[in-house]
């Protein structure tokens, strides 16, 4: 049966947890705990190579989920490493990322792209040879000034833009599992809107 690599960018230090560059973090251990609580399973992330690992099932589908420790600029060698160790086909990857672009807590669906300025994507393109894979866009605003963006992104969302996020975070459930059960194209027209 076909496995799908899910991977949620960021950086493992502490340091960087609940940062608005860390949103794919957030966004996988909300997928993990939410295929816990619906299907009555323990799964957890446990440390392996060049990443937290955390493998799963969802609808019957083996999910490989994986947040890299190999620093956002060097993820494509994580990507790499487990699309090769499982033998999944780069159909079935999808990642998570942040996006300064994007109004904060808008999600956007795609199957290719360039790597919009975010180094993690840059390196992934880079490593995997091609921009054709699927992800979603995560909006973290872009509420800074001129030369503070590096501040920005590796800063603390508020509580009022936790407010924002939180019910977005919680769509990636229902986004897997319309990804591995009916499609990125499916997925992409519902969850696309505005």
């Amino acid at each position: 049966m076909n496995k799908y690599l899910i991977v949620g960018l960021g950086n493992p230090d502490k340091e960087y947890d609940n940062t608005r560059h860390n949103i794919g973090y957030a966004v996988v251990d909300s997928l993990i705990a939410q295929i816990n609580e619906k299907s009555n399973q323990n799964y957890s992330f446990t440390s392996d190579r060049y990443a937290f690992v955390c493998q799963a099932k969802m609808m019957g589908r083996p999910l490989i989920v994986i947040k890299p420790t190999t620093y956002m600029n060097l993820s494509g060698k994580a990507v790499r490493y487990w699309l090769e160790k499982e033998n999944i086909p780069i159909e079935n990857l999808f990642i998570v990322v942040d996006d300064l672009a994007l109004p904060l807590g808008t999600l956007r669906l795609r199957y290719k792209g360039t790597d919009g300025g975010h180094n993690g994507l840059k390196n992934i393109i880079e490593i995997l040879g091609t921009s054709a894979f699927n992800r979603m866009r995560f909006g973290i605003g872009n509420d800074f000034h001129k030369g503070e963006q590096i501040d920005f992104v590796l800063g603390n969302f508020s509580a009022e833009e936790e407010e924002i996020i939180a019910p977005q975070i919680k769509k990636i459930y229902d986004i897997i599992k319309s990804f591995v059960m009916s499609g990125m194209d499916k997925t992409m027209n519902l969850y696309n809107k505005k």
